[in-house]
């Protein structure tokens, strides 16, 4: 008896990665087009660099976006993002069907404008903000060697890709990466600059003639350029730069807009749809039939069949990882949970401070806690802004992170606070780390970009910001912070905390470890401050501001006080106290957490008397705590270069101040 015919579809006609490449054009343009919004060069221009990356390089499993020894890819040239929105369509993220597409840039797509962090699955860091993506990358591929010294090459072995614009290599930010990253051959990093030479206002020649190729072959770099259209040249050049053994930057010369045959290479196409009759003519260029989003059945079928590229490998990776000794340990670092002596540790050093009651600066006490949270913590990466030895950021078992050595957990960003920020971003955004880094408070103004990012992307990262106040000195005004509080207060999801002694800035500590989703700022002195608490036992800096002297009598003033501050209130009330008035004193060395509390909670610590705000600051943001009645002794204007004591003589940030207003307030 004859068999029965089987009928087996027809096999999918071959893919060219043109064809491929085609698809990424198509689907920005269109997608682009029905939002009325975006930026169709940049996607349409690095098509051929895209799909040969994601199709022969990047190792990454769509359906395990979170695989640790994936390979990480950044946009950096975030206006960019239906590059990677139709990447992760075409290779089959779970997160990512046509019709995410097709709500490009609306309210509650995961598709965003600009690629966000925690929207989407694969998206890695949030980009936009130009030149933060290729510096928050430095830090994603500096914690993969850090990674690789402690666990081996058999659990850590991937690379960094970014690809960036023009605007990228324009912004400061980028040169503070690119030298960090060559200074420590950084050779899992590879850059693909987007050398299309447009950007918003016309050519790059505008404003710029910098020779990007020497510029990172100056800051030691591995460097090639390539034409971003020759699919044979791209493959080569990501073949060479993983041979490297330095970071490598590849510059792709490319056009903007390529495919749209009336608009291609010229701005019109960076920042705006290319409208229905250009995208017929580029669609006639293509050779493309398809109706808007419907992807043709060979076309996607190549896609997904790149997507499973390395299921293989990542089977392998879990296998290894399972029979590895080193397994537990290496699941802990990429929790980023805190060991389980850390509490116990903690308890016992602060119980210490209070029957030792050291007088000493909050840096200082920063210090002192951090030489228990590291022996405690071993996924800590600290590192400084060159101050190391004045935000006291180094304890006394860590070694510093080298060149050809990633066993250290002290990282040397030098003079480059800006990129430091994104560096610590990356650390924590690659996993296996706790990140903090030091400079002046004043300084927060370089780091203010990927701060906010910080953030926004809701990131245990900690800033050590030392010499707080007037308080540093004779260094002068353009070291003295004075809006720098009230432009971090206004931040959201940024812990800020100003702690008054050495037990608050053990609390603040403790808080900022335990908070997973929010980046924090400590605030430290450079002067001593004596310890004011006598009970360890509750950590009331996690209230955000407490009752500090509660009088035994109903008041007749509050005064309410952060950090170093908070010494003169406690004198103040002491005297006020010997001429029979009745006054609190609250610390409040975090506003934010303090506003999270409930009314009641708020309402018993404020109290109804009258209220000063006693701050070396400026007063924006203080009226909220102190009333419509109440009074603000503080900073109104810049510093001034003198001693310490002289500059709160100076400005009238004093017991004998606090006194005399209260007197005015209660007469």
């Amino acid at each position: 008896m004859n068999k029965p015919l089987r009928h087996e579809p027809a096999p999918l006609a071959a893919t060219s990665s043109a064809t491929m490449a085609n698809a990424i054009r198509i689907l920005a343009m269109d997608a682009i087009e029905k939002a009325k919004s975006g930026h169709p060069g940049m996607p349409m221009g690095m098509a051929d660099v895209a799909t040969v990356l994601f199709t022969k390089f990047l190792k990454i499993d769509p359906s395990r976006p979170d695989w640790p020894d994936r390979d990480r890819f950044v946009l950096s040239a975030g206006h960019g993002s239906m590059l990677q929105y139709a990447l992760h369509h075409l290779l089959g993220y779970a997160d990512m069907p046509m019709s995410e597409l097709q709500r490009f840039r609306q309210l509650g797509a995961k598709t965003a404008g600009h690629p966000e962090y925690g929207h989407a699955l694969g998206i890695e860091t949030t980009t936009g903000p130009l030149g933060q993506g290729i510096a928050t990358a430095v830090g994603m591929a500096l914690a993969e060697r850090m990674m690789q010294a402690r666990f081996g090459s058999r659990l850590v072995d991937h690379h960094t890709y970014v690809i960036a614009g023009d605007g990228c290599l324009m912004e400061g930010i980028s040169h503070e990466a690119i030298d960090l990253a060559g200074h420590l051959r950084l050779s899992r990093l590879v850059v693909l600059w987007d050398d299309n030479r447009i950007s918003i206002d016309g050519s790059t020649a505008l404003s710029t003639s910098t020779d990007q190729i020497a510029r990172f072959r100056a800051s030691g770099w591995h460097v090639q350029a390539i034409d971003g259209h020759d699919m044979a040249a791209i493959e080569a050049a990501l073949g060479a730069a993983k041979r490297s053994r330095k970071p490598s930057f590849i510059a792709c010369r490319t056009i903007i807009g390529k495919g749209a045959p009336n608009k291609q290479g010229s701005e019109v196409t960076h920042g705006a749809p290319l409208g229905v009759d250009e995208i017929a003519a580029a669609r006639a260029e293509l050779g493309w039939s398809a109706d808007p989003f419907e992807m043709p059945e060979n076309v996607l079928a190549a896609w997904r069949e790149a997507g499973t590229r390395n299921v293989g490998t990542r089977l392998a990776w879990e296998d290894r990882l399972a029979k590895s000794p080193r397994r537990k340990r290496f699941a802990a670092a990429m929790s980023g949970e805190l060991s389980k002596g850390f509490s116990i540790d903690m308890t016992a050093f602060k119980n210490g401070l209070v029957n030792t009651r050291p007088k000493v600066a909050t840096r200082k006490a920063s210090e002192m806690t951090l030489e228990v949270i590291n022996r405690s913590i071993p996924i800590m990466a600290g590192g400084s802004a060159d101050l190391t030895h004045s935000n006291l950021t180094i304890t006394k078992d860590q070694r510093s992170v080298e060149a050809g050595d990633f066993r250290g957990t002290y990282i040397r960003h030098g003079i480059r606070e800006h990129g430091m920020a994104a560096a610590m971003n990356g650390l924590a955004l690659h996993g296996g780390f706790i990140p903090y880094g030091g400079t002046f408070l004043v300084f927060s103004d370089y780091m203010r970009g990927a701060m906010r990012l910080s953030a926004l992307m809701e990131q245990r990262v900690i800033y050590v910001l030392t010499h707080d106040s007037i308080g540093l000195g004779e260094d002068g005004p353009t070291h003295q912070p004075v809006e720098h509080l009230a432009m971090l207060r206004a931040t959201p999801n940024l812990l800020v905390f100003r702690p008054c002694d050495a037990l608050e800035t053990a609390e603040a500590w403790e808080i900022a470890l335990q908070n997973p989703k929010s980046p924090s700022v400590l605030c430290l002195s450079r002067q001593n401050l004596p310890l004011l608490r006598t009970d360890a036992r509750i950590n009331r800096t996690a209230r955000g501001a407490y009752l500090l002297i509660e009088p035994a009598r109903p008041r007749d003033l509050t005064l309410l006080a952060t950090g170093s501050e908070v010494e003169i209130a406690v004198e103040a009330a002491r005297r006020l106290g010997e001429i029979g008035k009745s006054v609190a004193v609250v610390s409040m060395p975090s506003w934010e957490l303090f506003g999270r509390q409930d009314d009641a909670y708020r309402a018993r610590v404020l109290g109804t008397a009258p209220r000063i705000g006693i701050e070396a600051a400026a007063r924006l943001g203080w009226d909220r705590w102190i009333g419509a009645n109440g009074s603000f002794i503080g900073m109104d204007g810049f510093g001034a270069s003198a001693p310490a004591a002289d500059l709160y003589r100076h400005f009238g940030i004093t017991v004998e101040a606090v006194v005399a207003k209260a007197r005015q307030l209660i007469a």
